[in-house]
Formats: C-alpha cells, structure tokens, sequence
C-alpha cells in the first residue's frame, strides 16, 4: 500500500480486509490485507497490471 501511495493512490475505504485505493485519475485498485503476510506474486502481478507499472517498478519504490 505504501508503494501504491507514493504513486498518488490514496486510501477511499476498507471493506473487510480489503484496502481499496483510487488514483489521481479516479483509477481504482483493491489491496487485501491479512496481516503481516506478504501478498502472493499473482495478486502482487494482479495489482501491477491495474495501476499499469511492472513489478519491477514497483520494486523500486
């Protein structure tokens, strides 16, 4: 979630244990959180796609 914030997301709501995010241009995104466990590479690849930066990128962040 911080990764996704330093790219101009910010927090809209929780439901459940799921984050949900929206970007500058009203783009959305949803962020499970369970936890200290860490997200599984395909929603991590899931996420990526939605914002449209590689999981390289977002590596570096």
């Amino acid at each position: 979630m911080r990764k996704l914030q330093k790219l101009g997301f910010v927090v809209d709501h929780v439901t459940g244990s799921h984050v949900i995010l929206i970007g500058s241009d009203g783009q959305r995104t949803v962020v499970p959180v369970h936890g200290a466990r860490a997200l599984r590479r395909g929603t991590l690849h899931a996420i990526c796609n939605q914002v449209g930066v590689t999981e390289e990128q977002m590596r570096r962040l």
